[in-house]
């Protein structure tokens, strides 16, 4: 707006693993900042890898020392973080010291080498009072002195201890230190000092070789002292410790080595071994973690008692687990973890390589920071170690990676208690108008790589005040969906939604804008769907996006992979949009995993459309979300398929057979088809266009936690009739999911009600103006035709609105009518006094319009506005109906006029969509 009179404004607009610091290693960290903000407890550490020193090898142990930490490994130099391979490197070979809290070398150089043979670092340890490092693994030289596997470092002086000189005979793979200064060894060797000692061995702090004696057949992986001294907890390969059998676990007296606690191959099973143990007496605990060959081996975590040592729990989950410690009550572990199922996890899917676990729970916590597997075996992390320093504890990772949160980053990184400040994720957002006075927002919850409990807002209309607040958990691998219900909606009006989620110290960005149109009634299809008691209803009308929101109320989101065909026409039933698949890669899967046990009734419908003569799997339950070989499901059941000739399976698994029905008719015609499975206490019935085409006395199907799946999933071969294609090309709209088996009676109503309308209730009409402007009596003849509407009677302001009213629908009138608009962001737009809204009787247009040529107007009052004192907020008020019923069918014009002296500014038609006064008429039976 312009002219004298203007005020100055601006335009709105607006899973418990294994970490423990072991007592004869690390001693107890001591307590010093408390845990970073925005994380969810238990976690301790935030996802934000800091920057670190890389090595170009692999670093296979980490121990820290007063602020240091030390790495040793295969490799020959150290560089920059942010360095390329190869640039910035500085000669380190085979270990190196590292500040704990920038990351940057101390400048404590030792070199590990072998006259002959690739020399390695494989453990390290560090004494009780923290005066002497430890070193083992395969070399014969430290800085050219000569030593055996094992040696002694003052760290101090970072100088090798003189006359500590044992002799191992092969390569020391792990190392504990007691409170007497007793070092306890495991590794390959045959000997010590030339005294036979297999696999397990211990020295004095002079070198020299004690009783301990396990005599383990196979190599020892990792070891550990408990912390009243009293036994050393030993793992490896070996199947017989003392001649006695105890496979890859055994417990053991510090003084002897005897055998105090065996544990057999049904405990241990004999494809796997046990790569690392760490104690914790602040739990009365200790982890060991698992690492196996095929799906029923061990390659998860135990937690196991300190006082008998029995087990807590065990993490079944595959993926080799290398490496634990565990942090104020938190297990962290290094791994490849790709497969949870046997715990009513995530399936088989891409490997996470770091997971963090509650000490007295195995499931996973919302910390997932990761790495690739990088170079060697590969398996990704390979020793973790936890140091303080500067008030903040750190957590370190070494191994064989290359990558750490998808930046090159080799062999080291680490983490800390520090401020966190990685976002979470935008939500994916979906909106629908079910019923009259409702809109329906849902989302599917978001990702934080360190925080699981989020806080979500809604916001409306491009408003900067929330119009919803709420909380919810969410993990990589299970992200319900979220449902915000807005009553305060009129038929016929748009509305668009935004949401944010925040974990606290830092929020995403706004999602993208959702908007719908709100309803004047509902769809009885939908009502008979959820009358009928569906657990998940998938209604396909997303635009775009990823996420299938589920119209139910159990919140049953799904998941569109590979980006189908959106809002697909003509759809099966009226008022709802349809899904395009393309029968190759395209398909939607539950964001929940469910759990069936037979023989719990259910039933499944869905409808399809399609001409294809390579058949394919429409609807069905598998173990499985993914595409990729290994990600597709080992296990399928309550599937609908099609055959290549068109004719509509439906089949379940019960033992090692698989009960079907096949229909006699060709359902690839191109047509509609609405196909409903049922399975209860009288057997299996399919059902196709409202009548049951087959029935099956089966009452039993495969009990297992899995997932539902639309358009397609891997089929075995012993299927009948297997079609040619697993994927349906084709369209499918409104699938729902019943926990009971419908009756004829309601499948044939649902048939029947899908071409069928709302039914009319009370319709309403959402108006925008045609035209809008206002006058200035203190700028008399300019013309204000911009974003903004203003009233007030001295100096005056008068606003003017045109409207193109409908005619009533036929046989409704008028019931109702308001004026909807909403204050501009102007400081001074708020009025705490009336505004009047009259009938134009003169006329004029927008862009001519002036204080001297200003319409007459009416003497009747339609409406008043009272209260609006507040900028940036909508408000309404209501108008005549009566009389504004006679201008229907016709343009009308309305003004705004106030007799005081403060003004009222709201946005005009020319600003953003979301802020335009409307004109809401409701019309309803005369």
């Amino acid at each position: 707006m312009r002219g004298p009179g203007r005020l100055r404004r601006t335009r709105g607009g607006v899973y418990a693993s294994v970490l423990a610091l072991s007592a004869g290693l690390l001693g107890t960290v001591a307590a010093t900042a408390p845990p970073a903000a925005a994380l969810t407890p238990p976690v301790g550490f935030t996802a934000d890898a800091l920057s670190t020193y890389q090595t170009n090898g692999i670093v296979w142990a980490l121990a820290e020392a007063n602020g240091v930490v030390y790495a040793g490994g295969t490799f020959s130099g150290i560089r920059p973080a942010g360095s390329p391979a190869g640039s910035n490197t500085t000669a380190a070979v085979n270990f190196a010291a590292f500040d704990a809290a920038s990351g940057a070398p101390t400048g404590c150089s030792l070199s590990f080498t072998r006259s002959s043979g690739t020399a390695t670092v494989r453990a390290l340890a560090v004494s009780p009072d923290k005066s002497t490092l430890y070193v083992g693994g395969y070399f014969n030289g430290v800085n050219g002195t000569a030593v055996n596997g094992l040696t002694a470092i003052d760290t101090a002086t970072c100088r090798p201890r003189t006359g500590f000189a044992p002799q191992f005979g092969a390569t020391v793979r792990a190392l504990d230190v007691a409170a007497d200064g007793t070092v306890y060894a495991g590794g390959d060797f045959q000997t010590v000092n030339g005294t036979p000692r297999r696999s397990f061995g211990a020295v004095t702090a002079s070198g020299a070789l004690t009783g301990w004696n396990p005599n383990a057949d196979r190599p020892g992986r990792t070891l550990r002292v408990t912390p009243d001294g009293d036994s050393v907890l030993i793992g490896g390969d070996f199947f017989t410790v003392g001649g006695a059998a105890s496979h890859a676990l055994a417990v053991t007296s510090a003084s002897t080595g005897a055998v105090t606690r065996a544990y057999g191959a049904a405990f241990i099973p004999p494809s796997a071994v046990i790569k690392d143990i760490v104690t914790d007496a602040a739990s009365d605990g200790w982890y060991a973690a698992g690492e196996g060959a095929g799906g029923a081996s061990f390659d998860g975590r135990l937690a196991m008692e300190l006082d008998g040592f029995g087990q807590r729990w065990r993490d079944t989950c595959q993926g080799a687990t290398q490496a634990l410690r565990v942090h104020r009550g938190v297990l962290y572990a290094g791994s490849h973890v790709h497969d949870c199922s046997s715990m009513g996890g995530f399936p088989n899917q891409v490997r996470k390589h770091l997971t963090a676990q509650s000490v007295d729970d195995p499931a996973l916590l919302g910390w997932l920071p990761d790495t690739n597997d990088g170079i060697g075996e590969p398996v990704g992390p390979r020793a973790l170690t936890v140091s303080s320093r500067g008030g903040r504890d750190f957590l370190w990772v070494g191994g064989e990676f290359t990558t750490v949160n998808g930046s090159g980053q080799q062999a080291l990184t680490r983490f800390a208690d520090t401020p966190d400040t990685g976002a979470p994720a935008a939500p994916a957002v979906s909106v629908s108008a079910p019923r009259a006075g409702e809109v329906k927002v849902s989302w599917r919850s978001s990702l934080d790589l360190d925080d699981s409990l989020l806080t979500y807002r809604v916001y409306r209309d491009g408003g900067s005040a929330p119009v919803y607040t709420t909380t919810g958990s969410s993990l990589f691998f299970s992200r319900p969906q979220l449902t915000f219900t807005d009553r305060n909606v009129v038929a016929g009006r748009t509305y668009s939604y935004r949401i944010t989620a925040s974990d606290g110290t830092n929020t995403s960005g706004l999602s993208t804008a959702a908007a719908v149109t709100a309803a004047s009634s509902a769809s009885p299809y939908q009502e008979a769907v959820l009358a009928d008691g569906a657990d998940l209803y998938w209604r396909y009308d997303e635009a775009s996006g990823a996420f299938a929101a589920d119209a139910s109320a159990s919140g049953n989101g799904g998941v569109y992979v590979n980006a189908p065909s959106y809002r697909a026409t003509p759809s099966a039933v009226t008022g709802s949009a349809a899904l395009s698949l393309n029968g190759t890669d395209e398909y939607v899967y539950s964001d929940r995993l469910h759990r069936y046990t037979s023989p719990s009734p259910y039933s499944v419908e869905t409808w399809f459309r399609t001409t294809s003569t390579n058949g394919g799997r429409i609807m069905g339950y598998g173990n499985n979300i993914g595409t990729a070989r290994g990600h597709t499901s080992s296990i399928s059941d309550k599937l609908m398929y099609l055959t290549d000739d068109g004719r509509l399976v439906f089949g379940v698994q019960s033992g090692s057979t698989r009960p079907t029905i096949t229909s006699a008719g060709s359902y690839n015609d191109g047509d509609w088809h609405h196909a409903v499975a049922t399975q209860g206490p009288s057997g299996m019935v399919l059902y196709v266009d409202g009548a049951a085409v087959g029935t099956n006395a089966a009452t039993g199907n495969r009990s297992y936690n899995g997932f539902w799946r639309v358009g397609g999933d891997a089929m075995n071969n012993a299927w009948p009739n297997r079609p040619t294609s697993d994927y349906f090309a084709g369209q499918v709209d409104e699938t729902a999911v019943y926990p009971s088996a419908l009756t004829a009676a309601q499948v044939a109503g649902h048939h029947e009600l899908a071409g069928t309308p709302p039914g009319p209730g009370d319709s309403t009409v959402a108006v925008t103006p045609d035209q809008d402007a206002y006058v200035n009596s203190a700028a008399a003849n300019t013309n204000y035709d911009d974003t903004q509407l203003a009233s007030r009677g001295t100096t005056a302001y008068i606003g003017y609105l045109r409207f193109t009213l409908p005619a009533a629908p036929a046989g409704q009138v008028l019931s109702s009518a308001r004026l909807d608009f909403r204050t501009s962001s102007d400081s001074t737009a708020g009025s705490a006094e009336s505004h009047s809204i009259v009938p134009v009787t003169g006329t004029w247009t927008e862009s001519a319009v002036t204080y001297n040529t200003r319409p007459t107007l009416s003497t009747s009052v339609l409406g008043t506005i009272t209260g609006a004192s507040a900028v940036s907020t909508d408000y309404s008020a209501d108008l005549d109906a009566t009389a504004l019923g006679g201008a229907l069918g016709s343009a009308t014009s309305l003004a705004l006029t106030s007799s005081g002296t403060d003004s009222l500014r709201i946005w005009s038609s020319e600003a953003t969509a979301a802020y335009r006064p409307q004109l809401v008429l409701t019309f309803g039976d005369e």
